[in-house]
């Protein structure tokens, strides 16, 4: 889940500095195409919801701060990932358009593969638990029209808490050992009844992990750079229950990582992905959504394959 903290790798006992290797992969894991069509409202008003993910994510090019691969024989990532999500909309009103809510998501790492091509002397994952996320927010009700809803959104202030595993001597952990805060705005705006287009913007600030990574040595703390990301999708109905459509993700690291204060340059993240969806809607309690991503541009960070099945159920 969080392929984020690859700094210093050993080879033949010599320790190996690259630009990123010693210097990136340090934001914390942040919604990256895990949600896309219809994101601006709740599919179906007040009450408890559970969503379900299933992903896997693939790559071998780990990219570096020019977007070249790191200097290793090998660089294969495999991770699969199972997310819990419960959302409760509540009856409580905010003024006569706005409702209240609550959501809660747990991931853990069921599956993690790291291959070096030196016996993981370089890179050292694990799987497990990833961290606590939290977030309030406020749905606004959906602008009508008059052939159905034109406009929907939602504010949500989202706070990770790390309560994931996390081991100083590893560089891949699936927590991230320090609070960031990730709030979003999501929005959905209906073209006509079929086709819709939908985006949620974040702006995540980190705060100080107080024990950081090995490759840091003696360093008391560090703390990530800020970032925005955002998702983004479109689709068209093709029946009222099937929707087929264009869903993507962006990421960019906006100031530098900084080890007790001092920035460190080079070592800002980003990347961008596209690919195809899927809806379908068994009923307006009941949907299940596919996509694929497919990373480009990646620096600082792996560039891949993001596959995920995720399903929506209203109680």
């Amino acid at each position: 889940m969080k392929n984020n903290v690859i700094k210093r790798g050993f080879l033949a006992g010599t320790v190996v500095l690259t630009a990123v290797a010693a210097q990136a992969y340090d934001l914390p894991t942040v919604n990256l195409g895990m949600t896309s069509f219809l994101d601006g409202g709740l599919p179906a008003g007040p009450g408890w919801y559970s969503q379900t993910y299933l992903q896997n994510y693939d790559s071998n090019k780990l990219k570096d701060n020019q977007a070249h691969r790191l200097a290793l024989p090998k660089t294969d990532l495999n991770y699969q990932v199972i997310v819990e999500q419960v959302s409760y909309l509540s009856d409580v009103r905010v003024g006569e358009h706005v409702s209240l809510g609550l959501n809660v998501l747990i991931p853990f790492v069921s599956k993690m593969d790291m291959d070096d091509g030196l016996n993981n002397a370089a890179i050292k994952a694990q799987g497990g638990f990833g961290d606590l996320m939290i977030g309030p927010f406020i749905q606004f009700d959906p602008v009508m029209g008059k052939d159905g809803p034109k406009f929907v959104q939602r504010f949500e202030f989202q706070v990770n808490l790390p309560t994931g595993k996390y081991d100083q001597n590893k560089n891949i952990n699936p927590g991230n050992n320090a609070v960031s805060f990730d709030p979003y705005w999501a929005a959905t705006y209906w073209f006509n009844p079929k086709w819709t287009v939908s985006t949620r913007l974040h702006y995540l600030y980190n705060f100080k992990n107080d024990d950081p990574n090995y490759s840091f040595g003696l360093a008391d703390d560090i703390q990530a750079g800020q970032a925005i990301h955002a998702n983004f999708a479109t689709d068209y109905a093709l029946t009222p229950q099937l929707r087929l459509g264009i869903n993507g993700y962006w990421l960019k690291q906006i100031t530098d990582t900084e080890v007790e204060g001092e920035k460190l340059t080079g070592t800002r993240e980003q990347v961008w992905a596209i690919g195809p969806g899927a809806m379908y809607s068994f009923s307006k309690h009941d949907h299940i959504v596919t996509n694929a991503y497919f990373e480009q541009d990646a620096k600082n960070r792996p560039e891949g394959t993001r596959l995920q099945l995720r399903y929506i159920h209203h109680f």
